[in-house]
């Protein structure tokens, strides 16, 4: 299986239509045809349905689009490795971050460091611990963020300056809203929403037994979503401090837990990763500014 043919696939799927991704990767349609042909002989699927105007893919087909899409990233990854060995001021660095507030560190130290080597070129995916450390893992990814403790076992890390303090997105017009700390009887029976990381394992800790009480509305991997439907009155929103815009005319009011529940934010790195120069110089310039 080599990796061009897997990137006629993704283009493929992407596209949904033979001919557009033809075009797209400047081949022959009986050409990408017959890639895609052999793909599926190759691994004794069927990756796509054909119909008249489109093509889609088949639950085999979205099992290889997502191993395909990590397999071309790594291959894409490990090619700008080794041509950036001899280049000492620039080169790619790939982050996976959660969502914080204190984001903005780690955006402040980038810019001091492209200011002295403009040549470093950076990339951004966002997600909750498991899927960060799993493209972590898989060397995709350089560095994650995470919003809890790492595995000191398999990661080396830098924590954030600050601590992320937990509270709830309420509508500036209900009840709750004048309340200046919320505990867990307030919530009992509300309709709420949280992400999966921090319903699992951050608001347990923070109410105890009284868990039981607690109903989740929905599971939300971006708060800002959250927030909407939090605009729309259908629930409230358990997220970090200064995610979403709570200012004055926003609609909507952070009113912090009680008791406090904070979350500590970690930069973590595989222990043992091997680093491009220019990854490396980076990781340098966080460890003496970023604490």
């Amino acid at each position: 299986m080599e990796i061009r043919t897997l990137r006629y696939f993704l283009a493929v799927a992407r596209e949904e239509n033979m001919t557009h991704a033809s075009e797209y990767l400047h081949v022959t349609q009986p050409t990408l045809s017959k890639q895609i042909q052999s793909l599926e002989d190759e691994l004794g699927k069927k990756l796509f349905i054909r119909h008249s105007f489109r093509i889609e893919l088949t639950e085999e087909g979205m099992l290889l689009r997502k191993r395909a899409e990590d397999l071309v990233s790594m291959a894409d990854k490990i090619a700008g490795e080794f041509a950036a060995l001899n280049d000492i001021t620039g080169g790619d660095v790939y982050f996976g971050l959660a969502e914080s507030y204190q984001i903005r560190y780690l955006a402040r130290e980038i810019r001091r460091f492209k200011e002295v080597y403009p040549g470093l070129r950076y990339h951004i995916t966002s997600g909750d611990t498991e899927q960060v450390t799993e493209k972590l893992d898989r060397g995709v990814l350089d560095f994650a963020v995470l919003a809890e403790e790492p595995d000191t076992a398999k990661y080396n890390f830098l924590r954030f300056p600050e601590a992320d303090v937990w509270g709830l997105i309420v509508p500036s017009e209900h009840p709750l809203a004048g309340k200046t700390a919320i505990n867990a009887d307030d919530l009992a029976g509300l309709p709420l929403f949280c992400s999966e990381q921090g319903w699992k394992k951050d608001i347990p800790r923070w109410c105890g037994e009284k868990m039981d009480k607690l109903r989740l509305e929905g599971s939300f991997r971006l708060s800002y979503n959250a927030s909407l439907f939090v605009k729309e009155g259908l629930g409230f929103l358990l997220t970090l401090d200064r995610l979403i815009d709570t200012s004055e005319g926003s609609g909507l009011v952070f009113c912090p837990l009680t008791p406090r529940l904070e979350e500590n934010i970690y930069l973590v790195w595989k222990k043992y990763q091997l680093f491009t120069p220019i990854a490396g110089r980076l990781l340098d310039a966080l460890r003496e500014n970023m604490v």
